[in-house]
């Protein structure tokens, strides 16, 4: 069994992101992200400071703007109507989930879709749809994909079952995987999926992305088999210094001798999410006019 190890990967990435940063920056073109944090939401917040802290390791424009929790919608579209305007900004991400009153996917379409970095507009969606490159991907598929293909993992001709139909990851995922060029064959189950561990027992790679702790057991996966685990689950552990531990959609322990290659959680997934949005606004900055 091979641990595929995200933090290594995603230093790979950041590694060919400083030669292309430093090749815009001999043109005058400093890549700018800004993310937009609405509340006060602590994993958010995390998140956002490690985006924060990378931006600033690799050199680019970074712009953090913090919002309070009772910002209301118009409030919002009118920052974003104010990134979208910025030259020194070329990719947007408003961290999810956002308060109650906000409409998430009305402030998605709003974004300038050659900034919005985390795939999500639906122009973006349609060109992962037709395989136009100048689409930007969702990073965690992309973080997916990368990960599988740098493990050396043979994915043309494959089998690769994706667990969640999230626009978030699965749908996306699922057609990244079938691109011409990539070639897999794509099976997406989910929770209606009738013998959905005969499915997946027939997978050459088990994506799971469906949001629910140690939900992959033994039983759903065949000896040899590569598996990814998207998800990140909080489960109370009193032993643990924070009173909880993280955990993916994977039981790791039961599945991990199985495999020929899986992702840890924390160390898998998780830390290539970051470095494809960072991948996603070099490209934005490449592709200004």
């Amino acid at each position: 069994m091979k641990l595929i190890d995200g933090r290594a990967t995603a230093e790979n990435v950041y590694a060919e992101l400083r030669g292309e940063i430093a090749a815009l920056k001999a043109r005058g073109v400093t890549p700018g992200l800004a993310v937009v944090l609405v509340g006060d939401d602590p994993a958010s917040r995390a998140y956002v400071r490690s985006k924060d802290k990378m931006c600033r390791e690799l050199g680019l424009h970074s712009v953090k703007l913090e919002l309070p929790a009772e910002t209301t919608q118009s409030d919002l579209l009118a920052r974003v109507g104010e990134l979208n305007r910025d030259p020194a900004i070329h990719g947007i991400l408003v961290q999810s989930p956002p308060p109650k009153q906000i409409d998430e996917a009305a402030i998605i379409r709003a974004l300038d879709p050659a900034k919005d970095v985390d795939g999500f507009h639906p122009m973006n969606i349609a060109k992962l749809a037709l395989g136009d490159p100048t689409g930007f991907v969702p990073c965690t598929p992309l973080g997916c994909l990368r990960l599988l293909t740098e493990s050396g993992v043979t994915i043309s001709g494959a089998h690769v079952v994706v667990l969640g139909r999230s626009m978030i990851v699965g749908k996306p995922l699922a057609l990244l995987l079938m691109q011409k060029g990539t070639d897999a064959t794509v099976t997406v189950v989910h929770s209606r999926t009738r013998e959905l561990a005969r499915i997946t027992r027939s997978a050459d790679v088990v994506v799971a992305a469906i949001g629910r702790a140690g939900f992959v057991r033994a039983e759903h996966v065949r000896e040899g088999a590569v598996v990814i685990d998207v998800g990140i689950n909080r489960v109370d552990d009193a032993a643990a210094p924070r009173g909880y531990r993280l955990v993916g959609d994977v039981a790791f322990d039961e599945v991990a001798p199985k495999t020929a290659a899986i992702t840890p959680v924390p160390g898998g997934v998780g830390p290539m999410t970051i470095a494809m949005l960072l991948a996603n606004t070099v490209k934005a900055a490449q592709l200004r006019r």
